[in-house]
């Protein structure tokens, strides 16, 4: 790809653009807000759906087990009884905390702007 001057977006395929790929795994619906919720510390699947009470077991598990795919989540099991599964963020996962908090902090600036204060669409 040619050297673009600093001020223009970088511009690339879809198959090999990285960025296009993270951005859209980030943006889907529950993503950003799990990663979210396991930036405070590791958590059960039972904390996760008491912390997102409008998402489905199945999309939940479904999140996790992407997240886990790609490492930003890690999956722990205990051999108790009963069984105890937690989530926690990985190294990986944990690099993302900055971006989230910077973007939770920007969607506060914007509500009172926009007056979409805790409202959904």
């Amino acid at each position: 790809m040619p050297d673009l001057p600093p001020d223009l977006p970088r511009v690339c395929r879809p198959d090999e653009c990285l960025a296009e790929d993270w951005l859209g795994f980030l943006g889907h619906r529950w993503n950003a807000l799990i990663l979210w919720h396991l930036s405070d510390g590791p958590k059960r699947y039972s904390d996760l759906q008491a912390l997102l009470p409008r998402i489905s077991a199945k999309v939940l598990t479904e999140r996790l087990a992407g997240m886990t795919a790609r490492a930003l989540v890690s999956r722990h099991e205990t051999n108790l009884f009963p069984r105890e599964v937690t989530y926690a963020l990985t190294p990986r996962g944990e690099s993302l905390r900055g971006i989230l908090s910077d973007l939770y902090d920007w969607a506060e600036r914007q509500a009172p702007v926009l007056g979409t204060a805790g409202t959904r669409r």
